[in-house]
């Protein structure tokens, strides 16, 4: 059982989502410490949070003065941290008080478990298909795209990456689990040298938890443990810029780790789709942003 447990939280520019989220966090039960990497922020809320908490010696802030990307930025906090369990959490997440303790208790009935995830929701509950996803391979990536994924039941050759029906309510080995709140092993955050700082935002997490199985660890979903999350604290007024990145991640999966990036000509034809979606897409999230 992990002795202490560090939260790990990168802001940009996360408004007063931000606030909410470290409040929760320190009052939530198991928490040594909150460490906020702030990337660049121009909104002041991580400097009112230094201030408002001076007197918490929990509270640490750490001032990156760029914009270094969601990996990179949870890398930084990470060497700030001193917990030996690692809890990576969105600015736009809210913790109940026995959230971690739920999640810890699960890491310490699972020895093999390198990372441990919950089901994340929306504000009516909701809960979001990316709480457990499989890797998006070539295959999956059309099944979904081309609509026969919704033929899976019937055939598992039409296999999607999201995997159908209810979440479960208890904890269960997946693929993936959420980055929106992602519990680590300390011993395995820096045997697999973090998150790979070569994606900028979204699939770092798809990323993670694929080499965290290569290494030989499990990663499980807490299925009843529920989280709500916001979205897009961050990135709802740049949406263009986050799917741009998400593009970019979803190319550095597919040549990392994709059996099908090994054939002739075609990473070429995924490079072509993968921008093609992308300027497909474009126009209609920057005119969706400028008519709010």
């Amino acid at each position: 059982m992990p002795a202490s447990v560090s939260i790990l939280i990168v802001s940009a520019d996360s408004g007063p989502s931000l606030r909410e989220c470290v409040t929760r966090a320190l009052a939530a039960d198991a928490v040594d410490e909150v460490v906020v990497a702030d990337n660049g922020s121009r909104d002041g809320v991580p400097q009112a949070l230094a201030l408002a908490h001076e007197q918490d010696e929990r509270l640490r802030v750490v001032y990156n003065h760029a914009n270094l990307g969601f990996g990179r930025a949870v890398n930084v906090a990470a060497r700030a941290a001193r917990g030996d369990a690692l809890l990576v959490l969105n600015p736009d997440c809210l913790l109940d008080a026995d959230t971690l303790p739920r999640l810890l208790e699960v890491l310490r009935a699972h020895p093999d478990a390198g990372v441990v995830g919950a089901v994340v929701c929306d504000d009516a509950g909701g809960p979001d298909p990316a709480s457990r996803r499989r890797d998006p391979l070539l295959r999956r990536s059309l099944n979904a795209l081309t609509g026969r994924a919704r033929h899976e039941a019937g055939d598992p050759r039409f296999e999607g990456v999201h995997v159908p029906g209810p979440m479960p309510e208890q904890t269960v080995e997946v693929e993936n689990v959420s980055g929106a709140l992602m519990l680590l092993r300390r011993t395995a955050f820096d045997r697999l040298g973090g998150f790979d700082p070569g994606y900028f935002l979204h699939c770092e997490d798809l990323d993670l938890c694929r080499r965290a199985r290569d290494a030989g660890y499990k990663v499980l979903l807490a299925g009843d443990v529920r989280v709500r999350h916001g979205k897009g604290g961050s990135s709802a007024h740049r949406p263009v810029f986050v799917s741009w990145h998400k593009h970019r991640g979803m190319w550095r999966w597919f040549r990392k780790f994709d059996p099908a990036a090994r054939r002739p000509l075609l990473p070429l034809l995924v490079w072509g789709g993968i921008w093609l979606h992308f300027l497909a897409t474009a126009p209609g999230m920057w005119l969706r942003r400028e008519s709010r």
